[in-house]
């Protein structure tokens, strides 16, 4: 097996393991702080420190795995993933919400350091095989990603209920400590450092693709956390009845499903050479279609239950093809030398709107039910489709 490729499998592999813990801690908290009497606005503050760590860390992130090495950054989030999942195990009475936020600040920064480390990785490990190769590779990491992150979701709900809350968290705590230890056996060090060490203020991308790219990223992934991230969940447990089981097992089985829709995005499109920036702009504008109709449906008394998961389908079918499209962009418009930097830049853009996605999720939820996050969730996946226009065509193999 050639290097690469063996290190890229090592990079897949600690990936997954995180992201399987990522999903599990995020529907426990959901769930277990609804279960206490949060409101949803509660519960959706509880991440606030979570998106907004993920904003700064992605900023920086970018510029030390240029200047450290990326496998460093990636080993550096699963400790603090440990660290974060081992400060919800405390009593009841130690778990105040600045307690959480700070948990959840840390498995934030956690989440976004091994994220960038691993996406940016990709470009370094796939050589110089051209886009193909690439568009391959970033859609199977990114979408068996998300698909454990579905299995996440559901291990999250069935530990809640086989374990309880804490037993839970020390069990992945467990699980991640192990995988540590073994990518940092197997992986070579240096991957994605830079020869020489760039400055702080290169961070901030001047390529214009980039910018155009990053900014609709933003509205692109507060479309989806306007009304997954809170307000969905709550409304599978509280106006439909579901238990905690069939929430998080309907919401990993959709999660998952995205994530085989998006590592299958290359076969699916069809492009060969990978796709273009029209492609981006193509695709959201379809995705602001599936939450209007489904907000129009819930207003003319449709039956609930069918119109969320027959909507839900397909907006992740949607939704995935958007999201690999785009991580291959980012990828195409960068050089190897400021590969790190450049995925840095655009995931803070990624975490930014994620962090408008989660209050909102929670406020309008609060204020104005599902069909509320669900036009917001229209609105913002418009502004995406708005700002890909700006986006231009991948040239040979790299942009810059």
């Amino acid at each position: 097996m050639e290097a690469g490729l063996r290190n890229y499998l090592v990079v897949t592999g600690g990936y997954w393991a995180f992201t399987i813990t990522d999903g599990a801690i995020r529907m426990l908290v959901v769930l277990y702080f609804h279960l206490l009497g949060y409101s949803p606005f509660e519960v959706a503050m509880l991440f606030l420190f979570y998106e907004f760590f993920g904003i700064v860390t992605n900023l920086v992130g970018g510029w030390l795995g240029a200047r450290i090495g990326l496998n460093l950054t990636m080993h550096l989030g699963m400790g603090l993933q440990v660290l974060a999942l081992l400060l919800l195990t405390v009593p009841d009475s130690w778990l105040s919400v600045p307690w959480v936020m700070t948990a959840q600040a840390l498995s934030g920064i956690a989440k976004d350091l091994n994220k960038m480390s691993a996406k940016a990785s990709v470009k370094t490990l796939a050589g110089n095989d051209g886009n193909s190769r690439l568009f391959r590779w970033v859609a199977v990491l990114t979408g068996s990603k998300n698909a454990l992150k579905g299995a996440g979701f559901f291990i999250g709900a069935a530990l809640l209920e086989w374990a309880g809350f804490r037993g839970a968290l020390l069990w992945l705590a467990a699980m991640l400590s192990l995988v540590l230890a073994a990518t940092m056996l197997m992986l070579p060090s240096g991957v994605g450092r830079m020869k020489s060490r760039p400055k702080f203020s290169q961070v901030f991308s001047r390529i214009s693709a980039i910018n155009w790219l990053s900014a609709a990223r933003f509205f692109l992934f507060g479309a989806r956390d306007i009304w997954f991230v809170v307000g969905l969940p709550v409304f599978l447990y509280d106006v439909l009845g579901w238990s905690f089981m069939e929430t998080g097992g309907f919401i990993a089985l959709w999660v998952i499903g995205y994530g085989i829709i998006q590592a299958s995005a290359p076969r699916l499109l069809g492009q060969g050479q990978g796709p273009q920036g029209y492609t981006a702009m193509t695709w959201a504008f379809l995705l602001s279609l599936f939450p209007a109709g489904m907000a129009l449906g819930l207003n003319l008394g449709w039956p609930a239950q069918v119109v969320v998961i027959a909507g839900l389908i397909l907006f992740g079918i949607v939704f995935a093809i958007n999201s690999a499209v785009h991580s291959y962009l980012i990828l195409a418009y960068s050089s190897h030398d400021r590969v790190a930097m450049n995925v840095g830049f655009y995931y803070m853009a990624n975490a930014g709107g994620r962090l408008t996605g989660t209050i909102l999720s929670g406020l309008l939820y609060q204020q104005q039910g599902l069909q509320g996050c669900l036009w917001g969730s229209a609105v913002f996946a418009l502004m995406a489709a708005l700002l890909s226009t700006g986006l231009p065509a991948v040239k040979g193999s790299n942009v810059n």
